[in-house]
């Protein structure tokens, strides 16, 4: 793994811009400028970029095997005493699994968990979704995900053949194939996502019923129930897409938009669906409706 050095320092008289440059210049992945006192800001006017009366600058740097001559090398970029640069080296860890020691099983519904594989479910009659989402985005935290997941546990019918379009770590997928769908069909533009559904619905015992697709034009039609899980734009421009790919009275289900935008979302279904909200949590609302 490689070796990580953060170097702070009081930004003092400094331009900021310019010590932003240098840390670059340097060779820092990151640089962030932070509150040494505890000092409030106003909110900024347009295009300013305001900063507290006393300003500590913090900058990382990765591969960073000479620490001493990164500090010594930007202490001269910087025309500040290397001294008072202060030089420490994080623990390597994983960092993007971190937060995974906090995700905890989650209910949705009726008998519909969501838990990592580290924790176990003993509740009767508990329908499982054992999940390490990897780097891809989908552990049912998410108001719009909890809204699909709840929706599925409450309606979706066994045997029927369902499409996650815009899949993240697949968990609505699994979900549908845990809660009885004869075939599940998903697709995502993140490779990320493709190789984390791929890898859940493996240790979930449903690869055979979940098929993941690298390109959406291989997505089947004739589908049952498709989800939508992503932004209002994409929702709005993909309608004739998805009403091509369900049966007559198939069912959509679509999330990821706020409350705000539910009028321009079901406008543009309204050709081919009978959308209606089905659920809100946190500003995020739910909908669903069956094909003309």
């Amino acid at each position: 793994m490689a070796a990580l050095l953060t170097l702070t320092f009081d930004l003092g008289s400094l331009d900021p811009q310019a010590a932003e440059e240098a840390c670059w210049a340097c060779g820092a992945s990151a640089v962030t400028f932070l509150d040494a006192r505890d000092d409030a800001v106003l909110e900024p006017l347009p295009g300013e970029f305001r900063l507290w009366p006393r300003t500590r600058v913090t900058c990382l740097f990765v591969r960073a095997d000479d620490a001493s001559g990164i500090r010594h090398a930007l202490g001269a970029a910087l025309g500040l005493d290397p001294a008072l640069i202060e030089a420490h080296e994080p623990a390597e860890r994983v960092w993007e699994r971190e937060w995974l020691r906090d995700f905890r099983p989650l209910r949705f519904g009726r008998r519909l968990w969501v838990c990592p594989h580290h924790e176990r479910v003993t509740e009767p009659g508990a329908v499982v979704v054992a999940l390490d989402p990897g780097l891809a985005f989908g552990t049912g935290s998410h108001p719009s995900t909890a809204l699909c997941l709840m929706w599925l546990d409450a309606h979706l019918a066994p045997g029927a053949r369902v499409i996650d379009y815009g899949c993240g770590s697949g968990v609505l997928a699994l979900a549908a194939a845990k809660l009885g769908a004869a075939h599940v069909h998903c697709f995502d533009i993140d490779p990320q996502a493709l190789t984390a559904a791929r890898a859940n619905a493996r240790a979930n015992g449903v690869a055979q019923q979940v098929q993941v697709h690298d390109l959406a034009d291989t997505l089947p039609a004739g589908a049952d129930v498709l989800l939508a899980n992503i932004l209002s734009g994409p929702l709005c421009t993909l309608a004739p897409r998805f009403a091509s790919l369900l049966l007559a009275r198939g069912e959509v289900v679509l999330a990821g938009l706020m409350q705000h935008e539910v009028p321009d979302v079901t406008a543009a279904y309204a050709a081919c669906f009978d959308v209606a909200p089905f659920g809100e949590r946190d500003g995020w609302v739910g909908l669903a409706g069956r094909r003309h």
